[in-house]
């Protein structure tokens, strides 16, 4: 059982081990969801450092980097825009469970039990298998999950491109779980969960030997990256290879493994990788005739169309030649350190507007999880929010213009985005330690910069 405090107490050992699920029933027991940390977001220092791990690894033993930068770029900025609906909106997922719970559970579970610990590894485990394979089977949840299956390269960055859209369908299949599970278990595990799916996104690791039999490993998962037709809808597993021995959709490596979209998208705008299969459903719905044939487009499987079977045909999947060339931008090296620069920026400013969002004078309530940050208590009291903003919109500008597929290489864009930089950097600067009126002064020069 931990104190009240324990939230705020994550060692280095604990933020190793959780990043393997290797944490210990009795030092992740919490009585309340308001006393569980936010595991995740204290994860960032292990995700960078575990990433530059992974890049030394590489160039050791095969002589180049893991991927390629608009790649990585591309990946880590979905990572950051994926969380972005946690500074306005409650967590879905923990919320619902929550109102569940209140309301319809059967059973209260101890929340200080090992065995309860360990039926909520197994019980989050299985809903997580149902949810991954609904999203590769159900069209308009895939719609969201595409988003991480876009890369062409596969290394721990990868694990980062997440969905902005993905939590608003996953909490219906932990729902059950609040029949008889405590919040504050789930609440751990939802984390951990997601947590240990982070390095198995590599090619360093080749073989875990006998734990490959019980264990999503990062073989096993290569093969769910992959578009040759014998990865396709396979090992859905999240950390438990189990599942997918038991209900058939399990596949072992063996061939070489082209990673991606089966019809990849070409582009590394990161507004088209959330959204363009929305777009690709919303102009199918529109052009297919019949009620029945257009509930078949939101519900059935991506490759479906009248005619074929619910997850479509597996001959209609292209051929993979081992020949695929994956999509490099054409923009020079400096304009790629360029775009780097402006990611370092905004994530400077990412772990502040965080911290910030989760310091007790910000929020409504204590729980890290559960409460909404208000921005009229944070922004004009903190630089960091309207800074961070300014500086993910130029951020995101940059993947668009640079590594897009659109040319805006001039100097008027670069006058543009120096100068943007420069605001930012200096906005910071000048506000530190101001006063309330300068401060609310500097929150609506930073808006107007903003909507500018």
């Amino acid at each position: 059982m931990q104190s009240p405090g324990a939230q705020d107490n994550v060692s280095v050992s604990q933020g190793v081990r959780m990043m393997f699920y290797l944490m210990k029933p009795s030092e992740t027991a919490f009585p309340t969801v308001e006393e569980v940390p936010d595991y995740v977001k204290k994860a960032t220092p292990f995700f960078i450092s575990l990433i530059l791990l992974e890049l030394a690894t590489s160039w050791i033993l095969k002589g180049k980097p893991p991927g390629r930068l608009d790649d990585i770029l591309t990946s880590m900025s979905a990572g950051v825009v994926s969380r972005l609906p946690s500074l306005f909106f409650r967590s879905l997922e923990v919320t619902s469970y929550i109102y569940i719970w209140e309301n319809y559970r059967l059973v209260d579970l101890p929340w200080d039990s090992p065995w309860t610990w360990y039926l909520t590894f197994l019980g989050v485990d299985f809903g997580y298998y149902w949810f991954h394979r609904m999203a590769h089977e159900i069209n308009i949840i895939w719609a969201a999950h595409q988003a991480h299956h876009s890369s062409e390269d596969y290394n721990l960055s990868t694990a980062l491109r997440q969905s902005v859209l993905q939590q608003y369908s996953s909490w219906i299949f932990y729902s059950p779980l609040a029949l008889f599970i405590p919040p504050p278990v789930f609440a751990v595990h939802i984390q951990f969960n997601l947590l240990y799916q982070f390095w198995i996104h590599t090619e360093v690791v080749r073989s875990l030997g006998p734990l490959e039999l019980i264990l999503n490993t990062p073989s096993h998962h290569r093969v769910h990256h992959g578009r040759n037709r014998y990865c396709i809808d396979k090992n859905y597993a999240g950390t438990l290879i189990i599942w997918d021995r038991m209900f058939g959709t399990f596949e072992a490596e063996n061939e070489r493994v082209v990673y991606g979209l089966t019809h990849p998208i070409d582009t590394f705008e990161p507004f088209k990788v959330q959204f363009h299969h929305l777009l690709y459903i919303w102009n199918t719905f529109w052009a297919t005739p019949g009620f029945f044939h257009k509930f078949s487009v939101l519900f059935k499987g991506p490759g479906w169309g009248p005619g074929k079977p619910r997850l479509g045909l597996s001959e209609e999947i292209p051929e993979v030649t081992g020949q695929e060339v994956p999509l490099s931008s054409a923009a020079s090296q400096l304009l790629k350190m360029y775009t780097v620069l402006q990611f370092a920026v905004m994530l400077a400013f990412y772990e502040e507007t965080f911290a910030n969002a989760e310091s007790p004078g910000s929020r409504r309530g204590n729980s890290p999880l559960l409460d909404v940050p208000n921005p009229a208590q944070i922004w004009p009291f903190e630089a960091s929010g309207p800074i961070f903003i300014i500086c993910i919109r130029d951020f995101l500008f940059c993947l668009h213009c640079f590594l897009g597929s659109k040319k805006h290489e001039t100097t008027h864009r670069w006058l543009l985005e120096v100068a943007q930089l420069q605001t930012a950097l200096l906005v910071l600067s000048v506000i530190h330690g101001r006063s309330l009126l300068q401060k609310e002064r500097c929150l609506t020069y930073c808006l107007q910069e903003l909507l500018s």
